[in-house]
């Protein structure tokens, strides 16, 4: 970066601070789309002129509000959730909601913007927003979950629609979550219409939505090594998390020819030589998705499996690396000894789970790396997919699903490779952020000073 470029991206990031102090998630992920956009940005007046980059930088609106329920015990409890509509110039409002209890606006804001681009990306007709509440659903029951999100969707429900906002699930909002927010919906809205995605199949849900984000990781991945005339196929990958994304995240890299040899979650990481087969990973599911169970029960019943504690995946020397826990996972540290050990790829299943620094070492090392906001997709494009299922009253078949998918993965990469490629290495950050901001930022200049 000239000293031009790098004295515009600090003076952008010197107000952007200014205005939103302290929200460090959200200083870093406007820092790394800002330092892409801002050589393609000073290139092309019309941008400049409109100010699209601090206007993109900037909310449209940001819902807070607390969230009163009773638990079991019959004590009154009280959270705080947010909405973040971002950016609604391409379509309605389109991002998940996370119950967790590291939510804040701040991290709220770095995935709504993150959203925006991703969403994009896609190529469908849907902006971006991210919301949710610092509720842990860990530990709680069924019926105190439901108190909860029937409690929150008493006030998010007039802050959306289907043509306005529609929400999915993410972090600590699976099926459950979801379906007794819409019941709730239904409930206040006598209307039965598609406002929220990842719903129960029985209700106007999508086959593949559960699946789609780890395919969709996998897929992305499969992609890059085609572009360097490689494959997946017989590669050794680790995996770190166990939720949705990365059970099919491990399902699709196995039936894709490669070995998974790691999962974890917040107590440590189990590391599986012998790779995780269908048998494996029909236990994990069991474990994490019915009997929200802990990682180490894994080594337990599998004696060649190796539990470490409090450890994340990435001192196992492997060829693939797919984060798909949670944001900054992938430490400076950890990039080096990734680097060290060998690795080919790293590809981001979850949403901004490398800092900054450990991505200027994989750029620097040109190995293939893949953002989240481009490997990530899969997920609200099956969204998006579901969206339009439920505008045409009709269920499209799993097959059906996964071709779509499978074909917004591979146009994703064609976009990141068009703007992103520089000579022989592919610069997927920098393809995947311009590719993002353009239809967006096109949009918005049409518009005018709105």
């Amino acid at each position: 970066m000239n000293a031009t470029i790098s004295s515009e991206v600090e003076k952008f990031l010197k107000g952007l601070v200014r205005r939103n102090p302290h929200e460090i998630e959200f200083h870093q992920a406007v820092r790394e789309v800002v330092e892409s956009l801002m050589p393609f940005v000073l290139e092309h007046q019309v941008y400049r002129e409109a100010q699209i980059l601090e206007r993109m930088t900037e909310p449209d609106r940001i819902v807070s509000f607390r969230v009163t329920w009773e638990d079991d015990s019959g004590s009154i409890r009280a959270n705080r959730a947010y909405r973040v509509q971002f950016n609604n110039s391409i379509g309605p409002y389109k991002g998940g909601l996370r119950f967790h209890p590291t939510v804040t606006q701040s991290v709220l804001k770095f995935l709504g913007f993150e959203q925006v681009l991703k969403n994009s990306l896609t190529g469908l007709p849907m902006g971006g927003a991210k919301g949710g509440a610092n509720f842990n659903p860990k530990g709680k029951s069924d019926r105190e979950v439901m108190r909860f999100c029937q409690s929150l969707m008493t006030e998010l429900h007039r802050h959306i629609g289907e043509n306005t906002d529609v929400p999915a699930g993410d972090i600590g909002v699976g099926a459950r979550e979801i379906s007794y927010l819409f019941g709730q919906y239904k409930r206040l809205e006598n209307r039965f219409t598609g406002i929220l995605t990842g719903k129960g199949l029985s209700f106007g849900g999508s086959l593949v939505r559960k699946e789609a984000t780890g395919y969709g990781c996998i897929y992305f991945c499969e992609n890059m090594f085609n572009q360097a005339g490689d494959s997946i196929k017989g590669k050794t990958v680790s995996v770190s998390g166990s939720g949705n994304v990365a059970l099919y995240a491990i399902e699709k890299a196995h039936s894709m020819g490669a070995k998974v040899v790691t999962a974890s979650d917040s107590s440590g990481t189990i590391h599986d030589p012998e790779g995780i087969d269908y048998e494996k990973l029909d236990f994990l599911k069991d474990l994490k998705e019915v009997k929200r169970g802990r990682i180490h029960e894994y080594a337990q019943k599998y004696p060649a499996a190796t539990f470490l504690e409090k450890q994340r995946p990435w001192q196992v020397p492997v060829d693939i690396a797919l984060p798909c826990a949670t944001q900054n996972e992938i430490d400076q540290n950890d990039a080096e000894l990734l680097l060290k050990n060998g690795v080919k790829a790293v590809c981001e299943g979850a949403n901004m789970p490398t800092e900054l620094d450990a991505v200027r070492q994989f750029l620097r090392a040109k190995i293939l790396y893949g953002p989240a906001k481009a490997a990530n997709a899969g997920g609200v494009a099956v969204s998006g997919l579901e969206q339009s299922q439920n505008a045409l009253r009709l269920s499209w078949s799993r097959d059906e699903v996964d071709t779509k998918l499978h074909t917004i993965m591979k146009d994703i990469h064609q976009k990141c490779l068009e703007h992103g490629k520089q000579g022989d290495f592919v610069n997927y950050v920098d393809g995947a952020n311009i590719a993002g901001f353009i239809k967006v930022a096109d949009a918005m200049v049409a518009y005018g000073a709105v």
